[in-house]
């Protein structure tokens, strides 16, 4: 299993629906809307690299979504 989070930068204002969005993505635990450089803090399960590589794409399609940094977990 890995684990990771993923730093999300949105567009002015759209911190909280992108959140939402975020939640439907295959493999996302859980999506919190925040303060700070990044707008969005996603934790995410997966099996393999390639996996997580998929879901931060479709991370990224979603609208109002302008830069990720994808952090995974190496010891818990």
């Amino acid at each position: 299993m890995l684990e990771a989070f993923v730093l999300v930068q949105t567009d002015v204002g759209t911190g909280a629906k992108v959140a939402r969005e975020i939640e439907s993505v295959p493999g996302v635990r859980r999506s919190h809307s925040v303060t700070g450089p990044y707008d969005v803090v996603v934790r995410t399960s997966t099996e393999a690299l390639e996996q997580l590589g998929r879901l931060v794409d479709e991370i990224q399609k979603i609208p109002g979504v302008t830069r990720t940094l994808t952090c995974p977990v190496i010891k818990v």
